[in-house]
């Protein structure tokens, strides 16, 4: 079973780029709006536009056959917005005509992937597929929706060092925004679990989680193909957020990511990567590495940063070497937080709460 005669495949002509180490078999090449571009065989790509400066997401088409009959499994879905929806509606009229979807699988709770998981899991009857902790979490920020922000999030945002204009803003954003960039995601799903093997048309696919990033990440790794569907795991050219929020403040995502790290090294170094964002690439470890690198010498710099105590918000220099807007400013204390987390579970600093503010030293 294949979808490839409706489907635009890359021309020939192409010429691999190569950036930083990494190699870009596609050479720059990307399906245009309302199109699909084939990868590998068997395997569709699927970009769709975002707000923000990422500005668009990944999504995968694997072909797959149910009790139903011959369609593709669907990784990730975008945000749910008129622009996905009808780039979506375009593809289901064009080049997806007849073709159905046999599973939904969410790599993460994020909106961008799964956005509009609950739309297409209504309009195929199709089960939805997901990890355990990705699942309840996009649960319980639908269902925790509420007219006003929770004084717990403006007490977190305060002791981030977050001021009153600052904190003005954000209230007036309001503590309902996941659940308007979502669709209502089915009653029941899918569990899977690291090390569960997923068979996808005539594939096997391993299932390998991470976290960090979001709880509980599913990655998808063909050894025989040599494929390794990454979602926001291994990102070619940025390193994902790694954030300490409000719903976990004594945890460790920085520490988690690391681990991470690690156990995607085991992937062969010489697959096939698709990342939820950016292009197509091979050289996973030197990518790997060079997220590891990166996070690490940050927190080199900002242990020498704390030889007087500092709050979150300014770290951002060290951290980010760039202006942080209202708009980023949530992210950055996220990414920020877990830093001076990670610091302080390696006992290189301790925290101190002052008036309601954090503030962090070197030990």
């Amino acid at each position: 079973m294949s979808i490839a005669p409706a489907v635009r495949l890359p021309t020939q002509d192409f010429a691999p780029t190569t950036h930083k180490g990494l190699i870009y078999p596609f050479g720059g090449q990307e399906p245009a709006p309302g199109e699909t571009m084939s990868v590998r065989p068997g395997i569709q790509w699927v970009r769709l536009h975002i707000p923000g400066p990422l500005r668009h997401v990944n999504c995968w088409l694997l072909d797959d056959t149910d009790a139903r009959g011959d369609g593709v499994a669907l990784i990730d879905t975008g945000m749910n917005t008129d622009s996905a929806r009808d780039t979506w509606k375009t593809l289901w009229r064009g080049p997806l005509a007849g073709v159905r979807v046999t599973r939904m699988i969410g790599t993460h709770f994020h909106p961008d992937h799964i956005g509009l998981a609950g739309w297409m899991c209504d309009r195929h009857a199709a089960p939805l597929v997901m990890t355990r902790g990705e699942w309840l979490t996009a649960r319980m920020l639908v269902a925790d929706a509420r007219d006003a922000v929770p004084s717990e999030m403006i007490a977190f945002w305060r002791g981030a060092g977050w001021d009153d204009a600052q904190i003005a803003h954000a209230e007036a954003r309001g503590w309902a925004g996941f659940r308007k960039i979502v669709t209502p995601l089915p009653l029941g799903y899918s569990r899977i679990v690291h090390g569960d093997t997923l068979t996808i048309g005539d594939v096997a696919w391993q299932v390998i989680v991470g976290s960090g990033h979001s709880p509980e990440h599913a990655c998808l790794y063909d050894p025989v193909g040599a494929v390794l569907i990454a979602g926001d795991q291994v990102l070619p050219r940025i390193s994902p957020n790694i954030s300490l929020g409000v719903t976990e403040p004594e945890a460790d995502p920085l520490g988690e990511w690391f681990a991470s790290i690690a156990r995607l090294k085991q992937v062969p170094d010489d697959v096939l990567v698709l990342p939820g964002h950016g292009d197509p690439f091979t050289g996973l470890h030197r990518r790997l590495d060079a997220m590891d690198r990166e996070h690490r010498e940050r927190l080199d710099e900002l242990a020498v940063f704390l030889a007087e105590p500092r709050r979150s918000v300014d770290c951002f220099g060290r951290l980010f070497r760039r202006a942080i807007g209202p708009d980023m400013l949530g992210m950055a204390t996220g990414e920020a937080l877990a830093h001076l987390r990670r610091l302080e579970v390696e006992g290189r600093a301790v925290r101190e709460t002052i008036d309601g503010v954090w503030w962090y030293r070197a030990l």
